[in-house]
Parts: C-alpha cells; sequence; structure tokens
C-alpha cells in the first residue's frame, strides 16, 4: 500500500535503516517543529541504540529483509502510512497561557475594531487586545462606552420612544446657554410643549393611518357620550377650537371671517361639515402653523396679554388658563390618536401635568354649584359670605404632578379650608386627568375615599362634567 492507501504499482522496495512513524506529539511540540531536536539514526543493517528513538504508539510495519548490493547512499522518503481516525490519540491541550496570548495590534487598528467590539463581533484575541487597550486609552474608552450605548438602543425589548422631558431638557440647556431674547412665557410652556409632542407623534404615522378610526369621548350630566371620527378628524377638531385664542388674540379663525360660534362642540361640527372629502393628513400644518402664531404672539405680546379673555360660549378663561387648558386637550386627544395607531404616548411633565391638574381643582366650585342648579348635586349646606372657607373636600392627588387642593362645596365663592373637611378623596395624576377628560366615569375612578358619601359623589361627578368633545 501506499501513503495514501492505494497499492503501489510492482510493489515498493525495501529501505533498511527507514525512520519509524512518529508517535503522537505533545501540543507545544507544534508551536515550532524545527525547535524539537529528531533522534540519531542508527547505521543500515543495525540495531538501534536503546532510547535513541522514543516509544512509539502505532507498532512498526514489519519490513521483509533485502540484500543490499551497493553501499547505502542518501536515504529516500518513505510515505507514511496512514493512522487509522479511531486509534488516533487526542493530543493533549495546550497552556492556557499559550492560548490567551493578546495580539500586539497598533492603536489606529485597535480603534478601528471598536465597532466590532461594542456588537460583540470580535475574535476572543481581538477582544483581548481592545480591552487591555481600553485600559491605557481614555479616548477609546469613552469612545467604546459610547457605542456600547448606542448598541443598547438596538434591542428590540427597549422602547425607541422618547422621553417627554427630553424636549424641555434641551430647551433648557440651550437657554442656560444663551438666554432667548424674547422667551416663552411660562404659562404658554405645557401648550408650546404638548403640540410639540403631538407633532411629533403625527410626523411619525402613515399615510393610512391618518383615516384610523378615533372615538372621542366624554361625559354629560350623568351618562358618558362618544362621537366617531378619524385621525385627521382629531386634528381638525383641534384647530377648530384652538380658533377661539387665535380669535381673542387677533389673529385669523380657521373657521373663516364669518359669524363663527363660540361653543366647541359647535365650532367643531361647523368645521367637519365645511370640508368637502374626509381630512387627510393636509390637515397637520395648518394645525402646527396655528399653534406656532399663537405661541409667538403670546411671547410677544408679553404679561398684558395673560388675562385676557377667551370665550367659551358658556364661559370664559383668562389666556393663560385657556392656552393650559388647550394643553390639556392636546394631551388628552394625542392619546386618543395614540391608541388608535398603536403608538406609546406618555403623560406630560410632572410639572406641567401639576398645573392641568390645578386648573381643573380651581374649575370644580363652579362645576359643584352648576350642577347643584341643574338638580344634579346636593343642596348647599352651610353658606358662608364671599372669601370665607366653607365646607370642603380634600382632594389628594398622588404620584405624578401630585399634590394637595380643596375643594370648597357649597359656593364657588367660598375659600376652600383644611379647617373645614368633611371628606377626603385619594387619586392617581393621571387617573384624575382621565376622570376630568371624560375617559373614566366617577364610578369606575379608582378612589381612596373618607368622609361625607354626598360631598364626594359631588367632587368626582363635577370632575367628569369639565369633560366636553
Amino acid at each position: 500500500m501506499s501513503g495514501d492507501g492505494r497499492e503501489s504499482e510492482g510493489g515498493e522496495e525495501e529501505v533498511r535503516g527507514a525512520r519509524r512513524i512518529p508517535g503522537p506529539r505533545g501540543a507545544a511540540d507544534d508551536l515550532d517543529l524545527e525547535s524539537v531536536p529528531l533522534p540519531p539514526l542508527p547505521p543500515p543493517g543495525s540495531a538501534a541504540p536503546a532510547g535513541s528513538v522514543p516509544d512509539q504508539s502505532v507498532p512498526e510495519p514489519s519490513v521483509p529483509e533485502q540484500s543490499v548490493s551497493e553501499p547505502p547512499g542518501p536515504e529516500p522518503s518513505v510515505p507514511e502510512p496512514p493512522v487509522p481516525e479511531q486509534s488516533r490519540p487526542e493530543p493533549p491541550e495546550a497552556p492556557e497561557a499559550l492560548m490567551t496570548s493578546v495580539p500586539d495590534l497598533p492603536h489606529r487598528v485597535l480603534k478601528a475594531l471598536l465597532g466590532a467590539w461594542a456588537l460583540s463581533a470580535c475574535s476572543a484575541e481581538e477582544t483581548a487586545a481592545v480591552e487591555e487597550h481600553l485600559t491605557s486609552c481614555a479616548p477609546c474608552a469613552d469612545e467604546a462606552l459610547r457605542l456600547r450605548d448606542a448598541v443598547g438602543l438596538l434591542h428590540t425589548d427597549g422602547s425607541l420612544d422618547l422621553d417627554p422631558t427630553l424636549r424641555s431638557r434641551v430647551m433648557d440647556g440651550c437657554l442656560g446657554r444663551r438666554p432667548a431674547r424674547i422667551p416663552v412665557p411660562e404659562w404658554a410652556a405645557p401648550y408650546d410643549a404638548e403640540t410639540a409632542r403631538l407633532d411629533a407623534l403625527l410626523r411619525d404615522i402613515g399615510d393610512s393611518e391618518w383615516h384610523a378610526p378615533v372615538r372621542l369621548r366624554w361625559f354629560e350630566e350623568e351618562r358618558e357620550v362618544s362621537r366617531r371620527t378619524t385621525v385627521a378628524g382629531v386634528i381638525g377638531h383641534l384647530t377648530a377650537v384652538d380658533g377661539l385664542l387665535s380669535a381673542a388674540l387677533g389673529l385669523d379663525d380657521p373657521l373663516g371671517c364669518g359669524e363663527a360660534p363660540q361653543d366647541p362642540t359647535e365650532r367643531t361640527e361647523r368645521y367637519w361639515s365645511s370640508a368637502h372629502r374626509p381630512p387627510t393628513r393636509a390637515v397637520r400644518e395648518p394645525w402646527r402653523a396655528q399653534s406656532h402664531e399663537l405661541i409667538r404672539t403670546a411671547s410677544f405680546a408679553g404679561r398684558n396679554v395673560a388675562e385676557a379673555s377667551v370665550s367659551y360660549g358658556a364661559f370664559a378663561l383668562p389666556l393663560q388658563d385657556a392656552l393650559l387648558d388647550r394643553a390639556f386637550e392636546c394631551w388628552v386627544h394625542g392619546g386618543d390618536i395614540a391608541d388608535a395607531v398603536d403608538y406609546p404616548y406618555e403623560a406630560p411633565p410632572a410639572a406641567h401635568l401639576h398645573r392641568m391638574i390645578d386648573l381643573a381643582a380651581r374649575l370644580l366650585p363652579a362645576a359643584v354649584a352648576g350642577r347643584r342648579r341643574s338638580g344634579l348635586a346636593g343642596p348647599a349646606k352651610d353658606l358662608v359670605t364671599a372669601g370665607a372657607p366653607g365646607r370642603s373636600v380634600h382632594l389628594e392627588i398622588e404620584g405624578h404632578g401630585g399634590g394637595d387642593w380643596y375643594i370648597a362645596l357649597d359656593s364657588p365663592a367660598a375659600v376652600g379650608s383644611p379647617e373645614r373637611v368633611v371628606a377626603q378623596v385619594a387619586l392617581d395624576g393621571v387617573e384624575f386627568c382621565r376622570l376630568a377628560a371624560g375617559h373614566i366615569s366617577p364610578v369606575e375612578a379608582a378612589a381612596g375615599q373618607e368622609g361625607d358619601r354626598e360631598a364626594i359623589r359631588d367632587v368626582l361627578f363635577a370632575t367628569a362634567s369639565l369633560s366636553r368633545l
């Protein structure tokens, strides 16, 4: 047989003194074969001295003797017969110190490997080299941390939605370096933030999602009501009601120059009916331009415009409260749109949410009185003069945007007082806002209640009555 396992033609000649098939070597020998000394070969025809050839694990094949007619010349190489795979012993493992050697790579190569290292795409040797380099190179260490943080954003199990406070933090950072020449009034900041958040959501949805069905819900007297529209229809509704503020500031009314109704529901119906075709994403730009114009005009007008009256038909609010009311409705309807298109949408920052809750709490005494005139609330039990402390309900708002408010029960002119508390209601901040938006009924509100049951019911139902289309 030849060394590749085939029979040789005519047979092989015997060669005396040929090297024996070597046995298995340690893995350390494989690192430098040239450095391994070969054992001395015995002269032809003589036996090898003891210990000159290492013990072999494969038996030496028998070679028949053959007479040599000529003096021995150079020894021809003899192919080594293959060793069966199952009988070949496994080489011992190399020493660990040799396997974990760190290659010496230049700085530019190591810097180029940082991206692959952040993605865990380097080999073991490259990883060891990069990590050793990061212990001594501060710029590369900073870059490696930034790349690892960026890789963390690629994980699908995490939310890619931006932090709702990011915009305000960026603006604060910019204004801290160079204050605005004409700053946005503090009372207009919630409206500025909520319109920007809703606009970011609208930019991120596709054309078909503008026709996704949205159900607007609110509370009337003792029952919930709703109206079905689309995402584009919701933006049209916001545009129509924001027009009340535009008219108060002397800007163009989106309903035109004619006699426009002041009631928010009537304005919305007028806007929807005037459209010749179902609204599309084309409604976004006019709404956004109107919100920018409102903020710009309020900023240039200064403090004097904060108390300008904005009529809603049945009631009126100062401009600063009207902008806060519009910020609240923008957030609520932004959540309605987000639910319709399956989009994450967070609550406003705590400072802005606190202002929205404060506005609702200040409107509650008048709402209780209005329901009492309609026979929907209990009678007044202790009338006091205007400005005097009256019977009160302690409204404790917990969590995000929370605080304590005291709601006067018997007259809008009375002052809520902790000394005259007859009941206490505890609610989460977002849950209270959902109640004020008519998205949950007073019966469903998860409230901690203690004290006068009638007073608690009057306050919860009055909160729900603040909602409207």
